[in-house]
């Protein structure tokens, strides 16, 4: 079947009314709960043979996360979805009362990416199947195990009026977005995400983009290295760098340098031995392509740690890469790998001018005991998300919003973030028919002008 005619199905299916009720939607949750339960060996098995992730890492960052946010909807949706008072001023609105309505969109296209492609394609899912909305979704063809255990978990379950999984290339999904959807969701690349948002442009679609870019990890001179390196080495190397908002890079301050380099490796071989490449717990990069470019990338600086790579089995180990370059290829690209450059700095505020001066990151992340610091850089530089003493673990807070800023992002989600996103807030006045004091009303003559400024001057 063709998106045209699935497309046509749902608008269809839409209009009949069918996903409204809050019954309907925590119903198709529920379903959604146990098939990601019930399945989980299976996510599992596609995601070790898509990217070498462990049982432990997939559960952690792809499967809880899902089942964890499909709870958290459950739980909360009757009162998101529930029609929410909001004030009517006075005289302009008097007498009457004022409402915001939540209504779903109609039918949305969600695109996931490939280095998440269980968490990516099933969150934003979620949250557009609690606003109410019909979907299409279209995993990543590059992580093609999950991609095919997506495919089927949809269209065995689901009727294709309501959710509808596709599978399309780059050349097919030039001809998918000049189709009138009601909604896009994109997750991937800032190149890719600037054409669909040009393509939605075509009809007036709205979009959240959630992209990427360079996220800064900061340590300053007050940071406790010995959690800031085990924190930072688990948020940079999981899923071997292949996170959008992994530390990209790190701004270390100058007297902090060499023993937080010292601290680091420590770590590395703590995590994944003295040969990550025999490691259990240690991923692949998911194809050759990103395999060569990330060996581009490490012909940058100076290797102070790792550097091995076996092309056969996409194996690239853990890499800190010293005396970098702004105008060096690592630092002009998200590196989205297993590589860490790392910066010295002498004045916080270099740092943030630094930071300003380029596109706005998806994350940042600082390591400090300074509140001082602290203020300066959550006050100073604009970015998604981030975290202070801490890596990644923004994104598992279902109450706060998930998204960019800039070139990282449009839009964000997640719990209720995600009601909201995938739902248009409407505006309803009701007036009182027992009252009309007719002061609006033509002809303005007579003392009409006169009681008009006393009531606004109220």
């Amino acid at each position: 079947m063709d998106v045209n005619t699935i497309l046509a199905r749902q608008h269809e299916f839409f209009a009949s009314g069918a996903t409204l009720p809050n019954s309907f939607r925590i119903e198709q949750l529920k379903k959604w709960k146990y098939l990601v339960r019930t399945h989980e060996a299976e996510v599992i098995a596609a995601l070790a043979t898509d990217l070498h992730k462990a049982p432990t890492e997939s559960i952690l960052t792809e499967i809880s996360m899902v089942a964890d946010e499909i709870d958290f909807i459950i739980k909360n949706l009757k009162t998101w979805a529930r029609p929410q008072k909001a004030k009517s001023p006075f005289p302009t609105c008097w007498p009457g009362r004022s409402f915001i309505h939540y209504e779903p969109y109609g039918s949305v296209l969600v695109i996931a990416p490939w280095n998440y492609p269980f968490l990516l394609a099933i969150q934003p899912l979620i949250g557009a199947i609690c606003a109410g909305n019909c979907v299409i979704l279209k995993p990543s063809e590059i992580a093609s195990h999950t991609e095919n255990l997506i495919y089927d978990l949809i269209n065995n379950n689901f009727p294709s009026e309501y959710i509808a999984a596709i599978k399309a290339g780059p050349e097919e999904m030039s001809d998918i977005l000049q189709e009138k959807f009601d909604y896009i969701f994109f997750t991937g690349g800032t190149q890719t995400g600037k054409a669909i948002m040009s393509a939605a442009a075509q009809h007036l679609t709205p979009v959240t983009l959630e992209l990427g870019g360079k996220s800064p990890c900061i340590v300053d001179e007050t940071a406790d290295l010995d959690f800031t390196a085990r924190r930072i080495i688990w948020g940079k190397f999981i899923n071997a760098g292949q996170t959008c908002i992994a530390p990209d890079y790190l701004l270390v301050h100058r007297k902090q340098k060499d023993a937080l380099v010292q601290k680091l490796i420590a770590v590395i071989k703590h995590f994944y031995g003295d040969t990550p490449e025999t490691s259990s717990s240690y991923p692949r990069i998911i194809n050759t392509k990103h395999f060569h470019r990330l060996a581009r990338l490490m012909q940058n600086g100076k290797m102070i740690y790792g550097g091995k790579i076996n092309e056969d089995d996409l194996f690239i180990e853990p890499t800190l890469i010293d005396d970098v370059h702004w105008d060096d290829a690592i630092m002009q690209e998200e590196i989205f790998g297993p590589l860490l450059p790392i910066i010295t700095y002498d004045q916080l505020d270099d740092v943030i001018k630094l930071v300003n001066s380029r596109p706005k990151p998806l994350a940042l992340y600082l390591f400090t005991c300074s509140k001082a610091n602290e203020t300066q850089v959550v006050n100073r530089i604009s970015f998604g998300g981030g975290c202070i003493n801490d890596c990644i673990l923004q994104i598992a807070n279902n109450h706060l919003p998930f998204g960019g800023v800039g070139t990282s992002g449009v839009g964000a989600y997640h719990g209720k973030y995600s009601f909201e996103t995938f739902s248009h807030c409407k505006g309803v006045f009701k007036k009182t028919i027992r009252l009309d004091f007719r002061l609006e009303y033509p002809p303005y003559t007579g003392n009409k002008l006169k009681w008009l400024r006393r009531l606004l001057s109220m």
